[in-house]
């Protein structure tokens, strides 16, 4: 059976066959890449978003074995091991950051601090949107970027992060919250500035 036999398929069927005919797992990456990428592009950026993407799907076929078959769409699955690997990937930025704090700053190096400004400038010029998520605690995050951003029901993203629904919808209603008093806070600052 090639992948074009499963185009009618829904993912329940085409990852039970895959269980004995590997290669079919093809058509759930040709089916969901692309939005699990853009998930991943706007959590870590694009540069980290291939590597992402791949270890998502690695990890899919590896436990495809154990995919609930009585969901017909695999996307929130996926979505949950993608957050997964997001969270696994911030939690070594913060030991690599610690780390480097605790070593001390590089030796001085030749226009080193224009790069350094270059990169505070254009550190300033990005979305005041982008501090108040990172303000927000990772669960809140991950259930209003994956409602937000890519567009998932309150069960999709209950199935996707395996939390009941209304912890979904009360992570959602903290995280909104959050997100308009933080940027109702520096829209204040913008302001005082402005005429102070």
């Amino acid at each position: 059976m090639t992948p074009e036999d499963t185009e009618a398929d829904d993912d329940a069927s085409v990852i039970a066959r895959s269980r004995h005919e590997p290669s079919l797992f093809a058509v759930i990456f040709d089916r969901h890449a692309r939005h699990i990428h853009r998930y991943v592009a706007r959590r870590l950026g694009p540069a980290a978003a291939d590597d992402v993407l791949a270890d998502t799907f690695l990890v899919a076929f590896a436990k495809r074995a154990k995919f609930d078959l009585s969901r017909p769409d695999a996307r929130p699955w996926l979505y949950g091991i993608a957050t997964n690997l997001v969270s696994r990937q911030w939690r070594a930025e913060v030991r690599e950051l610690k780390l480097r704090l605790a070593i001390g700053p590089p030796d001085a190096e030749d226009n080193h601090a224009d790069r350094v400004a270059d990169q505070v400038s254009a550190q300033a010029m990005g979305a005041d949107l982008d501090r108040a998520l990172a303000a927000l605690r990772p669960r809140e995050r991950d259930v209003l970027l994956l409602v937000a951003a890519e567009g998932l029901g309150y069960q999709e993203v209950a199935e996707a992060l395996a939390i009941p629904v209304g912890t979904v919808k009360s992570r959602l209603n903290r995280a909104r919250g959050r997100v308009r008093a933080e940027l109702g806070a520096l829209d204040l600052v913008k302001e005082t500035s402005r005429h102070g």
